[in-house]
């Protein structure tokens, strides 16, 4: 009667297949989760996903006779001891029409910090359709202490708005920034808020 059982070789490199293939495939499993980060922002910067606005080099080229309101948002992460707000609150522009707005940041601490904006815009919808031309958003800013400095960003709404059911009959848009540290070694720890007993 014979074995069914494979000879001792033969189940080695069965095994060191099986292995091999688990190394592969961990190996593409961490190269996915390293670039992860890099094709999500591409990923939304060509979609407009999640309100990421479009980044173009050139201006616009067609005005259409349709208003948007632009409002402004400005917000700082509590590691960052910066007052940051917009110049102007909201703004009417044509479509197509090439604007230009301004942000005022303020260094309140007593050293040089340096920060970096992420941004979006609401209705996410829109955001592929707002077109950024320039933007201090595309640099880390550094600000000296008690230093304020205005920040441009200049922009269109892109006529194709109109061509999509989901945004034709948007009027109102939304651009908000939130600063980070860009070193949160050199930034403050915020302080934590008082309770009242009882309360």
């Amino acid at each position: 009667m014979t074995s069914s059982k494979p000879p001792a070789a033969t189940q080695q490199a069965s095994n060191r297949k099986v292995v091999l293939w688990c190394v592969a495939g961990l190996a593409v499993m961490g190269a996915v989760t390293a670039a992860s980060p890099t094709l999500y922002a591409i990923f939304c910067q060509v979609t407009g996903y999640g309100g990421t606005t479009q980044r173009v080099v050139t201006p616009s080229h067609t005005v259409i006779d349709k208003i948007v309101t632009v409002r402004f948002d400005a917000n700082v992460d509590p590691h960052l001891p910066w007052k940051f707000e917009p110049v102007v609150h909201t703004m009417d522009v044509k479509v197509g029409e090439n604007a230009l707005a301004f942000y005022r940041a303020t260094n309140l601490s007593d050293k040089k910090l340096t920060g970096t904006a992420a941004f979006n815009v609401a209705p996410d919808t829109m955001g592929l359709y707002f077109n950024k031309i320039a933007c201090f958003c595309f640099v880390e800013q550094t600000l000296e202490p008690g230093q304020s400095v205005e920040m441009p960003v200049t922009f269109y709404v892109d006529p194709k708005m109109i061509d999509d059911r989901d945004t034709v009959g948007l009027s109102n848009v939304t651009l908000s920034y939130v600063f980070y540290p860009v070193d949160k070694s050199a930034a403050v720890t915020p302080k934590p808020t008082a309770t009242k007993a009882g309360g």
